[in-house]
């Protein structure tokens, strides 16, 4: 008897649809505010997915290159030994590359410029450089963080206006009449939000990735400094402690 009175109300409730399509194109005309804010949001969405995918390739790669390093650049006999041992378009090429740029350009200067302050001006701009390309891109998702979920919000504001209009129009404020034309308005709103979250988590976790790089790139920047100012004297600790390494790992087979 309960299903029965069950199905009897589904059949005599009205099957009104509500919905993006209903919000997009209420009554069969196209609402284009709503269609401006949803091709704005999927361009958000769209460009903090390609920019998410890129950047974190792009450190991988270096931050893949920084393992290699380690293992074979300072056992390299020079600096320009070293460098060829690393890829062309890398970072670490490029701090290398403008090292030795600078040291041979201080020989020409005529100024009296301490050769320690030379490099460590110019290894500065090769960091700030490569940190500049890596930062590239992250300005896109912090404004789309910022901004998406307003955007959102001006969809839903502009649609529950229209609602409202349509409602006196109508002459009608029942719940049924009110509900949907709202529920449709505050889709807007959810996909701000759903545009919003991802940015803000992309931002945070490239930014991340990014700060350990800056603090790599930092660290070899000092030991080729330190490398170019002793004239090869001074090495990383940690290149002079592989060998013993491999000593051990090769005693234990």
């Amino acid at each position: 008897m309960v299903f029965e009175l069950l199905a009897a109300g589904a059949n005599a409730a009205p099957q009104t649809q509500f919905g993006i399509k209903e919000a997009l194109f209420p009554h069969g005309e196209p609402n284009w505010i709503g269609i401006a804010v949803l091709v704005i949001l999927s361009i958000m969405l769209f460009g903090t997915l390609f920019i998410l995918f890129t950047k974190w390739y792009d450190q991988s790669k270096i931050l893949k290159q920084h393992d290699a390093l380690k293992a074979s650049f300072w056992r390299a006999g020079s600096l320009k030994e070293g460098a060829a041992k690393l890829e062309k378009d890398s970072a670490w090429r490029q701090i290398v590359d403008d090292g030795l740029a600078a040291e041979e350009s201080h020989g020409k200067m005529t100024d009296a410029m301490e050769a320690h302050d030379w490099l460590h001006g110019s290894l500065a701009r090769s960091e700030a450089s490569i940190n500049s390309t890596l930062g590239k891109g992250l300005a896109w998702l912090a404004t789309t963080g910022a901004t998406a979920p307003f955007i959102g919000l001006f969809g839903t504001v502009v649609g529950i206006y229209r609602a409202l209009i349509n409602i006196g129009i109508a002459g009608s404020a029942s719940i049924d009449k009110v509900a949907g034309p709202v529920g449709e308005a505050l889709i807007m709103t959810a996909i701000g939000l759903l545009v919003a979250v991802p940015a803000v988590l992309a931002y945070n976790y490239l930014q991340g990735r990014n700060k350990l790089i800056s603090e790599k790139l930092s660290a070899f920047s000092t030991d080729v400094l330190a490398y170019i100012n002793s004239k090869g004297a001074v090495r990383p600790a940690a290149a002079a402690a592989a060998k013993p390494a491999a000593v051990a790992a090769a005693a234990k087979q």
